[in-house]
């Protein structure tokens, strides 16, 4: 079987490359470079607790040890404190900050070590042909030649290639937003913390700025952002320095402190949804499909999602034929979350960015305003927070012995501590992403038991069987507790991590009908392989 080709060689394809490998599905990624990232201290990415995980995972370093996980964050409005949030220690709630080219290079590292994924660096793509087995790519450039895969996956960014050789329609907005950057060295009064301040007494240079964010990066480099006015003025050298110094004065309340220039820019936040996400056994992903990132949102972390969602769907695919309600699922779950996630942000900036509004109209509305930015910029409300797969075609339906939880069916589950099927305790995170479900017997008292004294107890020889005789491979984890969930609950995880139901017990018709929806219908014995059970 021909490897899966990965058009472009940033995060989130190099993450698709290893989410596959994990799977043992090998691939081939085309990256346009010369297979390393020029430093750039302005261009960073802010990290939520899921995709952080992911990444951790994926490239089997601590990311927190190369970038900073905010010790807190505040919110100021002139001269006052709207809110102020803090994080304790190794929080995994916290963002994290990291510029991108570490991100890549530890990526890189990570590839360099499988076997499974070939780079072919100076590769750019000019003509994709499919039929009904297999894609074929050419590329130009001093390693240019022909490329046969089973299945290709456009990662290359805002001008995708594939997207354009496929003529799928990119719509949307452009320049909603423009941004004055700056990577400097410094001193600041909030070590470690991210700060938002909105309209800042002191003068701005050049054209007016209503607002100011600065996030902290290892070293003592801080990176600041100044919301330009729209249009398109020109932020030359002398304004931006200008800037940082009013701005640096200000916080400190006196002269401009000592400061190291290190990197500038201007940031541009276009919203864009692709029409389509595949066209037969060609996928697009990340910012190829979708672009978004104004209030806070972080495009990064969509296209981490993508990779996640996508890469364990193609593995069955990809070991025993194409399985089309399962490849279809992927357009319809990122596409439908990113859509939402666009349609929130649309809605909410006119009334943030207009000049008066409600806020003069409305008691408290700057308040409120002021959350729905924290909210972005944090990862949480409906700017920030992952989406849920609620209206998911695998959903499973009718199921009698169906309970809440705290976490709704086809939203990411909370990480708590589980015991493996080998009797080691784990985090529940860590045993995602290997193409196998997980079911999750919640089960208080397991902890402080030796294994051997209660798995063959109880419930747990009915739903060990159970486990075994669904129609695909599926890892059996006993919780002590989990959020919402009464004992003797067992819950159903998709291998990305979202909840497909949680039951009340071991019900195993209720399991199989669950598990047989979320995996499209692929019968066990064409499956084994997704995890590595063939």
């Amino acid at each position: 079987m021909d490897p899966v080709i990965i058009v472009g060689a940033g995060p989130v394809g190099l993450a698709l490359a290893l989410a596959l490998a994990r799977q043992e599905v090998p691939s081939v990624v085309l990256d346009e470079g010369p297979g390393k990232d020029e430093p750039r201290p302005a261009r960073t990415v802010v990290l939520r607790e899921d995709t952080a995980a992911l990444l951790e995972r994926l490239a089997g370093v601590a990311l927190g040890e190369q970038g900073v996980r905010w010790a807190g964050w505040r919110s100021v409005r002139r001269k006052q404190v709207m809110s102020e949030i803090t994080f304790e220690e190794a929080d995994p709630a916290a963002p994290l900050h990291i510029a991108q080219h570490v991100l890549t290079s530890a990526l890189r590292a990570a590839i360099a070590d499988e076997p499974l994924v070939k780079v072919a660096v100076d590769s750019r793509l000019d003509s994709i042909e499919q039929e009904r087995s297999g894609v074929t790519a050419h590329t130009r450039g001093p390693n240019g030649t022909w490329w046969r895969g089973s299945y290709l996956v456009g990662c290359g960014g805002p001008r995708s290639t594939v997207r354009k050789l496929l003529d799928i329609r990119f719509p949307g907005r452009t320049a909603v937003e423009r941004h004055a950057v700056a990577a400097l060295r410094t001193e600041l009064p909030w070590e470690g913390r991210a700060l938002l301040h909105r309209t800042p007494p002191w003068r701005q240079s050049g054209p007016s700025a209503g607002e100011v964010t600065a996030r902290p990066l290892p070293d003592g480099v801080w990176r600041l952002d100044w919301l330009l006015p729209p249009g398109k003025d020109l932020v030359t050298p002398e304004i931006l320095v200008a800037r940082i110094r009013e701005t640096l004065a200000g916080w400190t309340d006196g002269s401009t402190p000592a400061y190291d220039l290190l990197d500038t820019g201007v940031h541009t936040v276009h919203h864009r949804l692709a029409r389509r996400w595949r066209v037969g056994r060609v996928f697009l992903a990340g910012e190829a499909a979708h672009l978004l990132g104004a209030l806070g949102t972080q495009g990064l972390d969509e296209g981490l999602r993508d990779a996640d969602n996508l890469a364990w769907k193609l593995a069955p695919a990809w070991h025993h034929g194409p399985q089309e309600a399962l490849l279809d699922s992927y357009q319809a779950e990122r596409r439908a979350v990113v859509a939402a996630r666009l349609r929130a942000a649309d809605q909410v900036l006119p009334v943030l960015r207009g000049a008066g509004g409600l806020r003069q109209i409305v008691p408290g509305a700057a308040r409120g305003h002021d959350t729905l930015i924290t909210d972005g910029h944090l990862g949480r409300g409906p700017l920030g927070a992952p989406g849920a797969y609620t209206d998911s075609p695998l959903a499973p339906r009718q199921l009698e012995g169906e309970i809440p939880v705290g976490t709704p069916p086809g939203a990411a589950v909370t990480d708590v501590r589980v015991t493996a099927e080998d009797g080691s305790f784990v985090q529940l995170r860590d045993r995602l992403g290997r193409g196998a479900l997980l079911v999750v017997l919640i089960a208080p008292g397991t902890g402080v038991w030796d294994r051997r004294h209660w798995v063959s107890a109880g419930v747990m020889p009915r739903l060990a069987a159970a486990v075994t005789a669904l129609p695909y491979p599926a890892e059996l984890l006993v919780a002590e507790s989990y959020p919402g969930a009464p004992a003797h609950s067992v819950l159903l995880v998709r291998p990305d991590g979202h909840l497909v139901t949680a039951l009340s017990g071991v019900r195993p018709a209720d399991l199989y009908t669950a598990a047989e929806a979320t995996v499209g219908g692929v019968a066990k014995e064409e499956a084994q392989a997704a995890s590595g059970t063939r």
